[in-house]
């Protein structure tokens, strides 16, 4: 009973008037970004951080989330018609999509998405609904020894689960920790890394990292690929799915949907990876396996059920446990703590209405998305056709006025062009910054509960080990690093990431 009071209590959130505006606001924006091919969730999130300012938390979280899922949905528009995704987890949509979109069936494939993404997204956010509450009770026993172990699993998962080499990514995350330690050390009052510039002494702006590395830095790489588009298909016909693409999508359906809702709370890119286990399983499963490349519909619905629910369980780990397990949960705990709420298991019990609100939004959200997307496909196709040299120019402005109204200050301004450059350079040399936004976040939390433990035990660095949840997590991330070192493994990775 429990469930459906807290339920309830989400739905009498949602469905006000204000937060239902805002929830229609944040989808409608994440499909529109995701049809845009190169700008992404993470981007447009870290550019309206400024904008949250003016909102309820509830309100603003809300709006953050609609653009993430929402995106999911809008991605796999553009890697139908034009064979581009939006999204990465679309890359796999398209293998399909794309094939019935020249076929003529451009209509079947995006209802396909459309459907798929709807009922993942309504179990997903019951699955939500049912397992976030007693992670998060269980994550109220932990202590400082067991919050900081937690966070170094997280971060030696962002390893293994992000794209390129390895080498990059230890140092992407080397590179967030140096960030987030400069500012004033709480404890003796000293600034670190500031080089007497006083603006530095509270620290780097994360809503400034975050536009410049995953903002700018996109957009700039995004210059140099526009002419490689392929034109859209625009003649699309009955978008609606018929009885025999029904029993087809059925299983796959249900199958990428229990995919994604487990591999969704993996740090790093849990949604990528199922929408590929996904098609995977489906190709060897499949009694169409011969059409598979050639437009078979299983190979839409599954990918699409499995990275939207994905993308949805990826919650699980902000709201319960305070840790990001990708670059845009990072920036919704950003978007968190600016509204002056700690991140972490409290969050359910000291706001109730803003946890089971976010929750049931989802399923609001996902409605919406359903009846959006499938009238207004001739508006998604339009905007794909719209060259991004017109669209660039005003995403940078929005950035920089963004910068500016953090502080009122022009110095913000700064280090936004600075990442926006380390960010384009970090793509050429195929670094994926990913992790460093995690390491960004999570180092001055990790660095926090180090302290608390080694205070409470005297500054023994056995705590971590004779405390057994915490001795647990630290093998855990141990046996992900022998993996790390491991030739075989290296090398399986890197021709998977190659394949995507």
């Amino acid at each position: 009973m429990d469930v459906l009071s807290n339920l309830w209590l989400g739905l009498e959130t949602a469905l006000n008037f204000s937060n239902l505006f805002y929830c229609l606001i944040g989808v409608f924006l994440g499909t529109a970004i995701g049809v845009l091919p190169g700008l992404g969730p993470t981007a447009t999130i870290a550019m309206l951080l400024p904008v949250t300012l003016g909102l309820s938390p509830v309100t603003a979280l809300i709006m953050l989330a609609g653009i993430f899922y929402g995106a999911q949905y809008g991605g796999s528009t553009t890697a139908i018609l034009i064979n581009l995704p939006g999204e990465a987890t679309s890359i796999v949509t398209a293998l399909d999509g794309y094939q019935m979109a020249r076929q003529g069936e451009a209509g079947r494939a995006l209802a396909a998405a459309a459907i798929s993404s709807f009922f993942a997204g309504t179990v997903a956010t019951v699955i939500i609904a049912l397992f976030a509450p007693p992670l998060a009770e269980m994550a109220l026993s932990f202590g400082a020894a067991e919050y900081f172990s937690l966070m170094v699993l997280g971060l030696v998962a962002s390893i293994v689960l992000a794209r390129g080499s390895l080498l990059h990514a230890l140092g992407m995350i080397l590179i967030g920790l140096l960030l987030g330690l400069i500012g004033t050390d709480t404890n003796t009052g000293m600034g670190r890394f500031t080089f007497d510039i006083p603006e530095l002494s509270d620290g780097l702006s994360f809503v400034v990292v975050a536009m410049g590395v995953f903002g700018i830095g996109e957009i700039i790489a995004n210059l140099e690929h526009e002419s490689t588009r392929l034109p859209a298909i625009t003649n699309i016909k009955r978008p609606y799915p018929t009885w025999d693409d029904w029993k087809r999508m059925f299983a796959p359906m249900a199958r990428g949907t229990a995919l994604g809702s487990a591999l969704g709370i993996l740090p790093g890119g849990g949604a990528l990876l199922a929408s590929f286990a996904s098609y995977a399983i489906e190709k060897k499963v499949s009694r169409n396996t011969h059409q598979f490349g050639k437009g078979a519909i299983e190979g839409v619905a599954g990918p699409e059920a499995a990275n939207n629910a994905g993308a949805q369980t990826s919650f699980i780990p902000m709201l319960t446990l305070g840790i990001p397990s990708n670059p845009t949960m990072a920036l919704m705990i950003g978007a968190m703590i600016i509204q002056g709420i700690q991140p972490g298991p409290t969050v359910m019990t000291e706001q109730p209405t803003l946890f089971w609100g976010l929750i049931v939004s989802m399923w609001v959200g996902n409605l919406m998305l359903l009846v959006l997307n499938l009238p207004l496909i001739g508006l998604w196709v339009r905007m794909t056709a719209v060259p991004y040299h017109f669209l660039y120019p005003a995403i940078i402005v929005f950035c920089l006025i963004g910068a500016f109204s953090l502080n009122n200050t022009s110095f913000d301004v700064l280090p936004l062009a600075l990442f926006g450059i380390v960010g384009y350079v970090f793509r050429k040399l195929d670094a994926e910054p990913t992790p460093l936004l995690l390491a960004f976040v999570l180092g001055p939390m990790m660095e926090d509960f180090l302290r608390r433990a080694l205070l409470v035990s005297a500054g023994d660095p056995s705590v971590f080990v004779t405390r057994p949840i915490s001795a647990v997590m630290l093998g855990l991330a141990a046996i992900l690093l022998v993996f790390l070192l491991l030739p075989a493994f290296g090398k399986t990775r890197e021709v998977a990431f190659k394949e995507d």
